[in-house]
Parts: C-alpha cells; sequence; structure tokens
C-alpha cells in the first residue's frame, strides 16, 4: 500500500488525465491557506487529528443514512458521523453567507479541519459528503501529508500519542442507477405519506423532503451527478488509501454482511509500523473479536513508544516461551503456561502480555501463585527458614481447529 506522501507527489497520475495541474496548484494555495491559519491560531501541538477517517460516499438512494450507524458500530466509533451537509448549515458557515462570502472549496476545507480537531473525533470518524471535487481530492492528500509529518515532528516525544499514523479509509456504497432513482422515488412516496399523517395528527416530526424524490428525471440527473463528480473523486484516491466497495443493493441484511467483510479487522491497518514489527512473530488467531479496538490500539501504541523496552522483552517471552506450547495446542484452543518469568512482576508487563493477546485474537489470562518453599532447617530450634516462589499462571484460549472423526 503506498503512503499517501509518496503518493501525493504523484496525484496527477493517480486522480487521471482529467487533473490538470492548474486544479492541483489551486488545492494547494486553498490548503496552505486554510493550514497556515491553523498553525497560527493553536499551534502545531495542538492540529491533532482522528487516528482513522473512513470517507463515505454512496450513489443517491444507496443507503449511507441507514447504514452510518452499522458502520460506526463495526469499527468501535462512539462519535457521530461528520456530514458535510450539516457542515454548511453550522452558525460557522452562515457567519461566512452572512458575511457575503461564497462556501467555495476553501471554506469547506476550513470548516471541516476546524471540525475534525474536537476531541470526540480523536479515535476515529465518518465523513459524510467529502471529498465531492477534485481540488477537495488534493486537499485530503495534503492532510494526510501534515498528519504524517506532524507525525514524525513528534515521535518520540511525551506527545507521540497524540500523533498516531493516519488511517485512511475509502468506503463506497454502491447501486445502479435503476436501482438508485427507484429507491429515491420510494423515499419520496414514504416521506410524503409520513408527513401528512404528522400534519394531520400533530405526533412525530417531519422529514427531509427532497424534490429529487419525486421526479424521476431529477432522481436520474443527481445519479448521474454522483457517477460523474464524487465516484470520480473517491476512485482517484483508491491506489492511495484503504479502498472498499460495498455492494448495496441487497436487502438490510446482505448490505451488513458485505460491510463486515470488507471491514474485516487487521492490526497493520491500525498500529504504528514499528508496533506491527514488534508484533509479527505472534500469531494472528483464526477469528478475532473487535472489543474496545481504538482503547486496545492505542494501548498497544502507547507501550511500544514509551515503555519500549520492557514491551520488548514481554513480545520476546511471549514469541518465545509462550507460542511453542501454544501451537501444541492448536486442537483443543487452550494452553495452560505456569512461568516463573521475572519480567512479570512488573504489573504494567502483566498488562502488555495480556493487551498482546487480545490484538492476536486470543483471550489470556493471569494468576499469580506463592509458594512457601523451604530452603533450610534449624536443627536446634527446628526452625524452617522458606523462600517465596511466584508462579504465574497464564491461560489462553483461543478458536481451536475442528477435526472431522470419521
Amino acid at each position: 500500500m503506498p503512503s499517501a506522501e509518496n503518493a501525493s507527489k504523484s496525484s496527477a497520475g493517480h486522480a487521471g488525465s482529467k487533473l490538470s495541474d492548474l486544479e492541483i496548484k489551486d488545492a494547494q494555495l486553498i490548503f496552505n491557506s486554510v493550514w497556515e491559519d491553523l498553525e497560527e491560531e493553536f499551534g502545531n501541538e495542538q492540529l491533532r487529528f482522528p487516528k482513522e477517517i473512513i470517507l463515505l460516499g454512496g450513489a443517491p438512494g444507496a443507503g449511507k443514512g441507514t447504514n452510518t450507524a452499522f458502520i460506526a458500530k463495526a469499527r468501535g466509533l462512539t462519535c457521530p458521523p461528520v456530514v458535510i451537509s450539516a457542515l454548511l448549515d453550522s452558525p460557522e458557515a452562515k457567519r461566512l453567507k452572512d458575511a457575503g462570502a461564497m462556501v467555495g472549496d476553501r471554506e469547506v476545507v476550513g470548516l471541516l479541519l476546524r471540525e475534525l480537531m474536537k476531541p470526540d473525533y480523536r479515535d476515529g470518524v465518518i465523513l459524510d459528503g467529502f471529498p465531492r471535487t477534485r481540488v477537495q481530492v488534493e486537499c485530503l492528500k495534503l492532510l494526510v501529508d501534515q498528519m504524517h509529518r506532524l507525525r514524525r515532528e513528534f515521535y518520540g516525544t511525551p506527545l507521540s500519542i497524540h500523533f498516531r499514523q493516519p488511517t485512511i479509509h475509502i468506503m463506497v456504497l454502491f447501486v445502479d442507477e435503476k436501482e438508485s432513482i427507484a429507491r429515491q422515488l420510494k423515499r419520496g412516496r414514504e416521506t410524503r405519506l409520513h408527513n401528512e399523517e404528522v400534519l394531520r395528527t400533530g405526533v412525530g416530526t417531519l422529514w427531509e423532503d427532497r424534490p429529487t424524490d419525486h421526479d424521476e428525471s431529477l432522481a436520474q440527473r443527481r445519479y448521474r451527478v454522483f457517477k460523474e463528480q464524487t465516484w470520480d473523486a473517491l476512485q482517484s484516491l483508491k491506489e492511495i488509501f484503504h479502498y472498499h466497495f460495498i455492494n448495496a443493493e441487497g436487502s438490510f441484511q446482505e448490505v451488513e454482511q458485505n460491510i463486515i467483510k470488507e471491514l474485516d479487522y487487521q492490526s497493520t491497518l491500525e498500529l504504528d509500523p514499528p508496533t506491527v514489527d514488534r508484533l509479527r512473530g505472534v500469531p494472528v488467531a483464526s477469528e478475532i473479536i473487535i472489543h474496545a479496538r481504538q482503547e486496545l490500539v492505542k494501548r498497544l501504541d502507547a507501550y511500544e513508544l514509551e515503555h519500549t523496552e520492557l514491551f520488548a522483552r514481554v513480545v520476546h517471552f511471549i514469541e518465545h516461551k509462550i507460542m511453542p506450547i501454544v501451537l501444541r495446542h492448536a486442537i483443543s484452543g487452550s494452553a495452560h503456561i505456569n512461568t516463573e518469568e521475572s519480567t512479570l512482576e512488573d504489573p504494567q508487563a502483566l498488562a502488555m502480555l495480556i493487551d498482546v493477546f487480545s490484538e492476536r485474537g486470543y483471550h489470556a489470562t493471569v494468576d499469580l501463585h506463592k509458594i512457601e518453599v523451604p530452603e533450610k532447617v534449624d536443627l536446634k530450634t527446628g526452625q524452617i527458614t522458606c523462600r517465596t516462589k511466584k508462579v504465574f499462571r497464564i491461560l489462553i484460549r483461543f478458536q481451536g481447529s475442528e477435526i472431522r472423526r470419521g
């Protein structure tokens, strides 16, 4: 997977021959102007952006609104999505309009970057409706380049945990033109019936009623605008970032399964490269359960950045002392290990061990048993002198092998 830093240097090639040098230059001018304003107002140390950004695009009627909550749950995100159309109706955007300013690419990029700096989005966020133009595509690449630069600048400092390797996903929910038009018109009929009932009874809230949902030619035009603008914009990023194409034409359950299949967790998309290298010798279990994923990833990255030596010893111990035993229990899916490893006497080391196994798809528990071992006996008094022996009892559980017996 090429990095955004390298990719942006040849962005004209990735975006296709339609992307002119003038458009790239315009994007650089726009982004640099916005970035300079942020640097001046906040300073480099506060330019903190989400670890994970999911760019959600989709044809009209593809179900972005319906599936956003499911995608957020699948990625362990608790913050609401950033919807660009809503952002352009925010008080900040209205102040720009009231001052006579047009809300063009510069204003969109400026509003978006300020929104993404909010602490609520620190671990990850879904962006609905960005990028939509070629200039916005180039601005996105420049943002990711700056995130990589900040990561290099603060790597090895106490602030490094705030500038982790960014993960960018492009997610496209796709339906063909016929299905898109049918869904738009169906939504229009349902919206009209719902709103009539609300007005008649006074119960409930009115739904947004779009003119395009009542006119087949307008619905068709909206789909074609998507194909010509947003589709091209997202496709131009396909070779740069993690790309997910979701067939959204089936039932809700089928679409959700398609989403899960595309978003199967892979630690190499999440962790800093040194952390990935450190964990490479620990096999990944066949099935991983995502639980509190962002917090787990954050802890592991913090171990590598802030407790490097201890983390290295723990991982070495796992690879060379525990995994050989675990591999011999691949059929049962359960391995018990007793050890007097002194490294584990540090409580932080125990936490690291459990987190490493959790990240790799195993479930680990550790109990400490203290055993009094006689060392010598005073023959005159009969007094026995003992030493305390610490034994760590480790239980590793995982999905065992299913063997068919005939």
